[in-house]
Formats: C-alpha cells, structure tokens, sequence
C-alpha cells in the first residue's frame, strides 16, 4: 500500500472511516496471495473516497483505467444507481480473472464491464462527451494520453480523478519515464483552462480534475 502518511495516522482513519463490506476484505486478501505487487490496490481509504465521489458528483457512467483486481470498481459501481454502468480497462488476463470472480460475487458486479486491451485503444472507441468520472490508476507513462482522452470523454462538469500523482514524492526530482508522465499529467491540469483542479496528499496522491 503506497501512503504518505504515518501508518499509525493511516489506520486511525481507516478505523474512523465507513467499514467496507466483508467482500472486500476477501479480496484484498487475495490479491495480496495471487499478485505480485498487491500495493498496486487501492486500500480501504481510498476506496471509500472513490465511492463517495461517485455519490457527491450523482455519476451514473463511469471510466476506469486500471481493473487490477477490481477493488476501486467495485467500490465505484456499490456508489452507482441501479442502472449506472462503469466500464474498466485492463491488459492482463490474470488480473481480470480475480476481478471477475469478485464481481460476480457482488450485487454491484452487473453493472461493471471489463475492456480488456490497452487501455488507450479501448478510450478511443469509447463515445465522446459520455461519461461522468473517469479514474486512472495504470502505466504512468501514459498519463498525459489518459488526460486528453478524459477531456474528450467526459461531460461538462464531470470528474477525472489520477491517482498515484505525487509517486511518493518523486515528483519533485523526476528521473524515470513513469515519474516524467505523472510531472506530464498534473503540469496539462495546471495549465488547462478548460478544468479547476486539487491535487490531494491522500495515499501516494490523487488529483481532482473538474472539466468546466
């Protein structure tokens, strides 16, 4: 789990925080046995924002680029009314695979459709000015093309949401393509007049991006 927050602080608000459903629990586990890198999951905090976004901002369509193994689309799609729709991209079938059998476990799952390929082909097809949140949490190389195609995806006053934007600090002395597409990403946002935006010190960073 990327934070960066004192763990203690990190547990008192997660204890502070609405519990998740047990689902969850179960699939954190999972992923933490079947997965090399569990810490690419989204923990329980930001899970609950995630949701609670959904909630504020009344989305009905949401994008997510990034499955992993469905924990952030879950909590998503529990937020969605009865006939919301969130559709995730992801390239690897192992991933997909663990997400799938959680879905189908949940009351919310009907409502998530995965897109499996890279993720920017499945964006381009996807139709214009169709959506009303849109969260990334994939390869950061390709943040700043996951920006512009937010842009042309989402509704006027819709919500991008990129996570992992302050890559443990590494922001302020980028050194590697990943970090150069996340400097790429937050610098489009600060020099976009067509979004207001905050980027946010919750886990490793998650930057808020309006479109007006």
């Amino acid at each position: 789990m990327l934070t960066l927050v004192d763990e203690a602080i990190e547990q008192y608000a997660i204890d502070h925080s609405s519990p998740l459903p047990p689902l969850f629990a179960e699939l954190a586990a999972e992923t933490r046995a079947r997965t090399t890198l569990p810490q690419m999951m989204v923990g329980p905090i930001e899970g609950n924002f995630l949701r609670m976004l959904v909630q504020l901002t009344g989305a009905k369509r949401v994008v997510e680029v990034g499955t992993f193994t469905g924990f952030s689309a879950l909590c998503m799609a529990s937020a969605l009314p009865e006939d919301g729709e969130l559709v995730t991209c992801e390239i690897s079938e192992e991933h997909a695979a663990i997400a799938r059998t959680f879905f189908e476990r949940s009351e919310h799952g009907r409502k998530i459709k995965i897109r499996m390929g890279p993720a920017v082909e499945t964006l381009r097809h996807l139709p214009e000015a169709s959506f009303d949140l849109m969260f990334v949490d994939a390869d950061k190389v390709s943040y700043p093309a996951y920006y512009e195609e937010a842009m042309r995806l989402l509704k006027h006053g819709g919500l991008l949401v990129g996570d992992n934007a302050l890559w443990s600090g590494n922001v302020l002395e980028p050194k590697d393509d990943a970090t150069r597409g996340i400097v790429a990403f937050n610098e489009r946002a600060n020099r976009d007049d067509r979004v207001e935006h905050v980027l946010l010190t919750v886990r490793d960073g998650m930057h808020l991006i309006r479109k007006k």
